[in-house]
């Protein structure tokens, strides 16, 4: 059966006592790693878009993942980002994996970024999208704090942490809340365990590693590096995205207009074509 995003199984892999949940599809008959998915604050498998997963499963396979404890994840949530970064390692390896594209998103691209710096065996490509390097910039817009841990999540929330401020932006972004609903069989939410763990591990990846070289650590990513944010992200503030660009050797970067947090869910198809550009080259 050829699956899809609505349609993929949710399976599970034991890992030193914790059943990771993941989904796998796509095109088996290529020379393409699997793309492995990493996934922001709180999210799970179903807050990823099924025309962004479906349209690079055509070239490839997918994987999407919930770390320790994470939605459908069991295990005590993980509260550093390095020990988040292990714990995918570990799931790629017990998938019979040798190597793997990453694509991270926010919370799932500090993950990403310390995934293949600590294995960097895994990794071919790397992804990052609305996210920040580990000292980065922290002045997000003080609405973010007030409703990004809101325990139940509504619309509202979402158009303003991850959309544009346009109408045409919001539009984007009921569409893309319309398609993330529509599998029948989704992801529990996270619990405010996860959320807690999170947040922890978010403020000390705040701290700066060397404050006479913040970003000496990004030059350890040898890997070719895909960098996306909007040119207003009011979670994690863009300059981080140029942060990054600037210290990963080879790396490039796309900033699209009236954009904020997530721009690959409010320009899918302009996505689509950059992404399966960067991981075919």
């Amino acid at each position: 059966m050829n699956h899809t995003h609505l349609t993929a199984p949710t399976r599970h892999v034991d890992v030193d006592g914790a059943q990771f949940a993941y989904r796998r599809w796509g095109n088996t008959t290529t020379a393409q790693p699997p793309l492995f998915f990493l996934q922001h604050f709180r999210g799970g498998m179903d807050h990823w878009d099924p025309l962004m997963t479906d349209g690079l499963a055509a070239g490839r396979e997918v994987i999407l993942y919930n770390g320790r404890g994470v939605a459908s994840s069991t295990g005590m949530p993980r509260n550093r980002i390095e020990d988040m970064a292990d714990d995918a390692a570990a799931v790629i390896r017990a998938l019979g994996l040798r190597q793997v594209d990453v694509l991270g998103f926010s919370l799932g691209g500090y993950q990403a970024q310390d995934l293949t710096r600590r294995h960097p065996d895994l990794v071919r490509k790397l992804m990052l999208l609305g996210t920040g390097p580990r000292g980065g910039n922290p002045d997000s817009d003080p609405g973010v704090l007030e409703r990004a841990p809101r325990p139940v999540p509504i619309l509202d929330d979402f158009l303003f942490l991850f959309f544009g401020p346009s109408e045409a932006a919001k539009q984007a972004g009921r569409d893309f809340w319309h398609r993330r609903h529509q599998r029948v069989d989704q992801d529990p939410p996270s619990s405010p365990a996860v959320m807690q763990g999170q947040i922890e591990a978010n403020m000390y990846y705040l701290a700066k590693l060397d404050s006479r070289a913040p970003f000496a650590h990004l030059h350890e990513i040898g890997q070719p590096t895909f960098i996306l944010n909007g040119v207003n992200d009011v979670m994690i503030p863009t300059i981080n995205s140029w942060h990054m660009v600037q210290n990963i050797p080879n790396s490039q970067l796309f900033v699209y207009p009236d954009a904020s947090h997530a721009a690959q869910f409010q320009y899918p198809e302009r996505f689509l074509q950059h992404a399966v550009q960067f991981l075919a080259e």
